[in-house]
């Protein structure tokens, strides 16, 4: 079946196909008076929610376009905006889309190339958009997505649990001596966690993090033949250790926690660690007690038998296929994406507000250089470092480090990150859930046409 047609298909048999025809009208979203109303979809991201603040900004500078948000959890935005762009139902103008989406997207004709509005809005300078994140949101060498922000993943701890405990936190960490550190550090008495590690179901959650560490133990998603490894020894070894490691020196209920969990738990004084993404250290500095903020200190991503093992990762704008307004949009997507937006986000909200990772000029920046010194330098190096043509030790048929880039990972990872969650939780064993999830693939991989 044609993979667009499966997604379609899909939605019907959820019931999420709606009605297009009372979006068939060209003039929808402008007003009698000749205003135009976009409507935006964002991820409820803290750096996202610093963009709605700001947005007076915009409705200042672009007179006769009003801005509407749809701003929803990751797990939530997905499906909705999905939903949207298949069956062309109109609803949102702007996207915020995965670099994941990005190429099937493209390819499916739900997005917009932006190559014609980038060539003439050269105060936007695409030669400025840092070149690891500008190719992961474009396809065909076509750019898709503006990048709101790029990142990687990378280690958060705390230096002065670390020192009480006699640890010391290596410039390159391996995942054992993370584990170690964890269990010298992990002081439930007092309520603190030796690690914090996303448990939560989701292929943008749990999964995120799981599959960098199956990548750097030598584990992988499929052969070169695109058979399933999921119940390999390294990929069992990979999953056994990261559910141990939870379920032994990490938070409590760990399968309810995704990176809000963690952030939450991390500003609060609650754990020693955090493994995740490198976005959220501003976040992290900005919402910390005294304490933490005076304390937090980062590694990069760490490792096995790998050199690196950070993910790469972009949430960009992109105007929707079935916009009846194009041209609007572009000009919110520009206004958000542009290095004016960063000063802007900066000098209102604090430099540790500002959307990381996608502009080379944001490190130029001495109220960025100045609030981000302790982890900006190892955000750029995480993001140069990450290979998402060869994420692990042996060959790969697929590209993406913490995903794996075909339309059916969506399915086939939100089963298999449910499957590990009820590992952390303790409703079934590490194997278990593997040879579930095993199964589960396969079949999915087969009907698809992948494995013959």
């Amino acid at each position: 079946m044609d993979r667009t047609r499966h997604v379609i298909t899909a939605l019907v048999a959820a019931g999420a196909l709606t009605s297009v025809a009372a979006c068939s009208d060209p003039s929808a979203g402008t007003d009698a008076s000749g205003n135009t109303t976009i409507t935006v979809a964002l991820a409820a991201n803290p750096q996202m929610k610093t963009a709605e603040s700001l947005i007076s900004d915009f409705e200042k500078k672009n007179p006769g376009i009003k801005v509407k948000f749809t701003t929803l959890p990751e797990n939530d935005l997905r499906p909705a905006v999905t939903k949207d762009v298949a069956t062309k139902a109109g609803q949102y103008d702007v996207a915020m889309i995965g670099s994941y989406e990005v190429p099937i997207w493209a390819k499916n004709g739900w997005i917009v190339p932006l190559g014609d509005y980038v060539a003439k809005d050269t105060a936007w300078d695409e030669g400025d958009v840092l070149k690891p994140i500008k190719q992961i949101v474009s396809a065909d060498g076509k750019l898709y997505a503006a990048p709101f922000y790029g990142s990687s993943s990378f280690l958060f701890y705390r230096k002065d649990l670390a020192q009480k405990a006699g640890v010391t936190i290596p410039e390159k960490p391996t995942w054992d001596q993370v584990a170690a550190a964890a269990a010298k550090m992990d002081d439930k008495k007092s309520g603190v966690s030796g690690i914090c590690l996303r448990g939560l179901p989701g292929w943008g959650q749990n999964l995120a993090s799981l599959t960098t560490v199956i990548n750097t133990f030598g584990g992988r998603w499929f052969d070169e033949n695109w058979k399933p490894q999921l119940t390999s020894p390294r990929t069992t070894e990979a999953v056994k250790f990261y559910v141990d490691l939870l379920r032994t020196h990490g938070q409590q209920d760990a399968a309810k926690d995704g990176w809000e969990g963690c952030l939450q738990q991390i500003t609060q004084g609650k754990t020693a660690m955090w493994y995740d993404d490198t976005v959220f250290a501003g976040s992290a500095l900005q919402d910390a007690t005294a304490e933490v903020k005076d304390n937090l200190g980062f590694a990069p991503a760490p490792v096995n038998r790998t050199d690196a093992s950070g993910w790469l990762w972009s949430w960009g704008l992109g105007i929707t296929s079935s916009s009846k307004h194009k041209d609007a949009a572009w000009k919110f997507i520009s206004w958000a994406t542009s290095k004016e937006y960063v000063r802007l986000s900066g000098a209102k909200s604090g430099w540790d507000s500002v959307p990381p990772g996608s502009r080379t000029s944001t490190y130029a920046l001495p109220g960025y250089q100045k609030a981000a010194s302790s982890y900006a330098d190892l955000t750029l190096k995480s993001i140069n470092a990450a290979n998402p043509q060869q994420p692990t030790v042996d060959k790969v048929p697929y590209t993406g480090v913490q995903y794996v880039q075909i339309p059916e990972f969506t399915d086939i990872g939100d089963y298999v990150s449910q499957q590990v969650a009820g590992a952390i939780s303790g409703d079934q064993t590490v194997e278990q859930a593997l040879k579930k999830s095993q199964a589960y693939t396969e079949d999915v991989v087969k009907k698809a046409g992948y494995l013959k």
